[in-house]
């Protein structure tokens, strides 16, 4: 039960940075599993199999008030599907910590990038629809392999680029939930078909899939609220410093200072 409660907190806390900031929920929650000393893949597909039931909560506010940009929506969320898929596979295969170094880069790029929009108080501009698919590919493919990576990607970009923070926040996490759901059912899949010989003991952390569940659906539903009333200059300097934060808190792992 201790448990249970523990991760229906992280849950919680997760799902409400994500539902406001477009990211955290699979970088906090796959954080939390990992020093329990749950193996990469084992973590993300748990986060993913929560995430099911949190993005689609969250993608149903956002679409209520009417923060989804659905020109960028379609082929930024197939874009992601295939990414995500690719991803998975790819983690119950090889070790994905390769990647880390360049992601948390990325993330400090985007970080400094963002601050200095909210800074300057750029007019909204709508993200490039053509670019929209290329960037769900690499942020669902990147989502699969850290266990969370969608929003530091997705939401960073548009957000980089100028675009709007509601729509651009609205429209990630809105289509985060088809990308989280092709994952869970890629490490399914490769569980069945036998391709993932490391799942044994899979069951063994219901616990945590249901308690991060139980969490995030509380706060899920304001996701698109929050959004809404949140002033737009706020919302980018938040986003960015959650960014930069990440940022430094994966090159303090990679360094091994923590």
């Amino acid at each position: 039960m201790q448990d249970f409660l523990l991760f229906a907190l992280v849950g919680l806390l997760a799902q409400a940075v994500d539902g406001a900031l477009g990211m955290a929920y699979g970088v906090i929650s796959s954080t939390v599993l990992l020093s329990f000393g749950v193996p990469p893949a084992m973590a993300s597909a748990t986060v993913h199999a929560a995430e099911v039931f949190t993005t689609a909560a969250s993608a149903g506010s956002h679409a209520w008030h009417r923060n989804v940009n659905w020109k960028l929506f379609a082929p930024l969320a197939l874009g992601g599907c295939v990414g995500g898929a690719l991803g998975a596979f790819v983690l119950t295969s090889i070790d994905g910590a390769v990647l880390k170094p360049w992601i948390t880069g990325y993330l400090a790029l985007m970080g400094c990038v963002i601050l200095w929009r909210a800074l300057r108080g750029p007019a909204p501009r709508l993200f490039p629809v053509k670019f929209s698919s290329p960037l769900g590919f690499f942020g669902g493919l990147f989502d699969a392999i850290g266990g969370g990576g969608w929003g530091p990607t997705v939401t960073t970009a548009m957000l980089g680029a100028g675009g709007d923070p509601r729509t651009s926040i609205g429209t990630a996490n809105t289509a985060e939930f088809f990308v989280t759901t092709t994952i869970s059912a890629t490490f399914l899949a490769t569980l069945l078909t036998g391709h993932w010989k490391d799942a044994g003991g899979i069951a063994d952390h219901a616990t945590a899939v249901a308690g991060l569940v139980a969490g995030g659906l509380v706060s899920a539903p304001l996701a698109g609220l929050m959004v809404k009333l949140a002033p737009q200059r706020i919302l980018t300097g938040a986003v960015g410093i959650l960014v930069a934060c990440l940022a430094a808190y994966q090159a303090a792992r990679l360094a091994g200072w923590i």
